[in-house]
């Protein structure tokens, strides 16, 4: 079955998913869209361009909603929230609410990826979280004299037993083959996190334990092929911040 169906009555053979086809999978035949013998990836830009709705895609979700451009938001507010936040190695003892939860997830789910792969997946550490992190904590004070000529600011860490996720009540993994992808998955879910009053803290260290122990492998169970390429803890902060952090100044060259 071919991966797009064209509705040959709907459609009015404008060309407009013929323009925006990003392979050249489709063309116009007798006043018609029609699709070659191989090339989609499923990206789904013809079936969101098509003005009288005559495209469907095999085997892919379509409740995403009404369209919403981002020249909707206050560019200023934007651009200074972005400004204004910070990793929070702090948190209050309060669960993360499962409808912000699935919001934080479906943002994920919708960042672009490499040749539309959607090869990121999440792991959600739920009941396991405390297991991992006291693996990895015993992993790491065994190893943190090691690590100090590579981090030297290692040596002034306390390795306690909160090092790791700080208390937080939920840490989602997030996997891929591709670190692009993951990271580009990450900034989407962080951008909703924070949006909804949430923290987050980038756990790398987490992620450098999943490189060096095979039983964390184990427990979190990737998908084949998958890496942990970001550790995200999550939860809603127990500090506040009255600045906006310094940066050096902006590094820009025009060619």
């Amino acid at each position: 079955m071919k991966p797009v169906i064209i509705d040959k009555e709907k459609c009015v053979g404008c060309g407009e998913c013929v323009k925006d086809c990003v392979t050249g999978y489709l063309r116009i035949a007798d006043g018609k869209a029609e699709t070659k013998e191989a090339g989609c990836i499923k990206c789904g830009h013809c079936y969101a361009v098509c003005p009288a709705g005559a495209v469907s895609l095999n085997g892919m979700e379509t409740d995403g909603g009404e369209l919403v451009s981002m020249s909707e938001f206050d560019n200023h507010k934007l651009l200074q929230a972005m400004k204004s936040r910070r990793s929070v190695r702090r948190f209050k003892e309060k669960a993360v609410e499962p409808e912000k939860l699935e919001m934080i997830l479906e943002a994920g789910r919708y960042c672009p990826t490499a040749s539309n792969s959607q090869d990121v997946a999440f792991t959600i550490l739920g009941s396991r979280q405390a297991e991992l992190e006291e693996i990895c904590v015993k992993l790491f004070r065994k190893g943190s004299k090691l690590a100090t000529p590579v981090y030297p600011s290692a040596a002034n860490m306390e390795i306690d037993d909160k090092f790791f996720f700080k208390g937080a009540p939920l840490v989602i993994v997030v996997s891929a083959k591709s670190t692009g992808n993951a990271n580009l998955a990450s900034s989407y879910m962080e951008l909703m996190a924070e949006s909804l009053g949430l923290g987050v803290l980038y756990s790398g260290f987490f992620v450098v334990c999943t490189r060096l122990s095979g039983k964390v492998r184990r427990i979190l169970q990737l998908p084949k092929g998958h890496e942990a390429k970001t550790c995200m803890v999550i939860g809603y902060p127990d500090v506040k911040y009255h600045r906006v952090p310094c940066r050096k100044p902006l590094t820009v060259k025009e060619l």
